[in-house]
């Protein structure tokens, strides 16, 4: 791994590159099926689903436009403070639009069901959610995508977006990150 760790720190590989990429395609054609003849509005979610959003939109077969929108709930450390804020709104308007929110990871569905909640109020035509990783075990709100790259164990993850205190977002495969104890 080209990333630095520092003392105590331990990456372990979780799904590899040419997993994830197989996976982008395989929901890149779920959504050109589901939307068949239609324009899709994707809009991810910054700043983990930045790399996902990336590879799914080249890979559907659609007319396609984005958008990003900005929320935060975990500040500086592994766990979800549990309070969610809009930190960037959209540019445009999703009124009548066919509506894929982009998410890195579901994991206990506050952030999520918080910006359904935002952008159901701005009724789009139809809303999903794609989300390269879901996490059920810590689900605390009830919400599910409606596309799913992989589902993965409790463990704290980094890697194709995904960060720790704004690291290894740059990291091909999605790794499971050890901290050292405290």
């Amino acid at each position: 791994m080209p990333v630095a760790v520092e003392c105590g720190e331990k990456l372990k590989v979780l799904i590899r590159r040419a997993a994830i990429q197989k996976r982008v395609r395989e929901v890149a054609h779920e959504i050109t099926r589901d939307f068949k003849g239609q324009r899709v509005h994707l809009v991810g979610v910054l700043k983990g689903a930045c790399i996902f959003l990336s590879d799914l939109v080249r890979e559907i077969n659609l007319d396609t436009s984005i958008d990003f929108i900005a929320v935060s709930s975990y500040g500086k450390g592994k766990e979800s403070s549990g309070q969610v804020r809009l930190v960037k709104d959209l540019d445009s308007s999703v009124e009548g639009l066919n509506v894929v929110v982009v998410e890195d990871i579901l994991d206990t569905g506050l952030t999520i069901s918080y910006l359904l909640r935002v952008l159901q109020q701005r009724r789009p035509k139809v809303l999903r959610i794609a989300a390269l990783l879901d996490k059920p075990s810590r689900r605390l709100k009830d919400v599910k995508g409606d596309y799913i790259g992989f589902t993965i164990p409790n463990e704290f993850v980094v890697g194709y977006g995904l960060d720790y205190n704004e690291r290894f977002r740059n990291l091909k495969d999605v790794c499971v990150l050890n901290l050292p104890e405290a």
